[in-house]
């Protein structure tokens, strides 16, 4: 072992509400551990959640940012190790551990995978280009931006059609652009935006290109069926076509479902014994805050178990372990 090898207990990847829940019961359990998050603050999704959170037991009216400081305000003062702006350059699960690019190694009795999502991406030019140039984050963020203006919203899930609404509030005309025949999108979602007289839809079409010059000006559209290629002028666009996981760096290591999720049992343990996952990484059915903190405590609760059957460590002196 090198200098630059470190020893934990448990090593928790990545700092959502999952990784910081689970680092708040390492805690309390007395387990030594680290969270390592690759962005250069802790949140996960919570920095993307513009509009109020009122589905979180005990808050109410709470955005995104307020919830993540309450989280990590809990936690500051416990004996964790927290580091931000990680680059992970590869994990060995059989070793337990994990190695950033400066060559400093990370070495557990236990990992818990808490790596999250991002946003799934067109892929066609002009994307990466006009990224904070006419490409919005959010309709709860951006929609000052487009008042008087047109938007073009992609996507036929909740999240596409919630921002068409909240952006047809300000702008002169939203349009919808969804692949398929159909939407996904709850009934009430559907309703409400065929009620909007400025809310357009196109089905049976992607985007193909997003043009412009110091922003975005105009969209190509493919149709499907025809195959025929035709420019419309928009001043914005708002991609909501879904999510990927964030395991790439696990391919070959561990089990994963057709779609790159983590496959868990009811403990969150992996199919390698002593990996845990959590969060939406692991739980593409549920993918809530709620469920995340609540992985993030089961995990924990299991890797303690664990590591006292084998002997491996043994409970903190005088701190008695929480059955709550």
């Amino acid at each position: 072992m090198t200098e630059n090898t470190k020893h934990f207990d448990v090593l928790i990847i990545g700092g959502g509400p999952g990784g910081l829940s689970a680092a708040l019961w390492c805690a309390e359990l007395g387990l030594k551990a680290i969270v390592l998050e690759k962005e250069i603050e802790f949140g996960g999704q919570l920095l993307w959640t513009f509009n109020t959170i009122n589905n979180y037991l005990g808050t109410e009216h709470i955005t995104g940012h307020e919830m993540r400081d309450r989280f990590v305000h809990h936690i500051e003062h416990r004996d964790i190790k927290r580091l931000t702006g990680v680059s992970i350059a590869g994990v060995d699960l059989t070793e337990k551990s994990a190695f950033l690019v400066d060559g400093t190694r990370f070495v557990g009795q236990a990992i818990i995978i808490a790596t999250g999502v991002r946003r799934r991406k067109l892929s066609v030019p002009g994307e990466e280009g006009f990224a904070g140039r006419g490409i919005l984050e959010s309709g709860v963020k951006n929609r000052g931006d487009v008042r008087g203006k047109t938007v073009v919203i992609v996507g036929g899930g909740d999240a596409a059609l919630e921002n068409a609404i909240i952006l047809s509030e300000t702008a002169e005309k939203a349009i919808v652009v969804h692949r398929r025949a159909d939407f996904s999108a709850r009934a009430e979602f559907i309703d409400r935006v065929m009620e909007i007289s400025n809310i357009s839809c196109v089905f049976q079409t992607t985007i193909s290109a997003i043009n412009g010059n110091l922003s975005v000006a105009s969209v190509e559209l493919h149709d499907a069926v025809s195959g025929q290629i035709t420019k419309i002028v928009s001043d914005a666009l708002l991609i909501r076509i879904g999510v990927i996981p964030n395991t790439e760096l696990l391919r070959g290591q561990l089990a994963l479902d057709e779609n790159g999720y983590i496959e868990v049992n009811a403990d969150c343990a992996t199919n390698v014994d002593c990996i845990y996952a959590i969060g939406d990484a692991a739980n593409p059915g549920s993918p809530t805050i709620s469920t995340a903190v609540g992985m993030g405590a089961t995990a924990t609760k299991a890797i303690n178990i664990r590591l006292n059957e084998r002997g491996v460590i043994a409970p903190r002196p005088g701190k008695p372990v929480s059955r709550h």
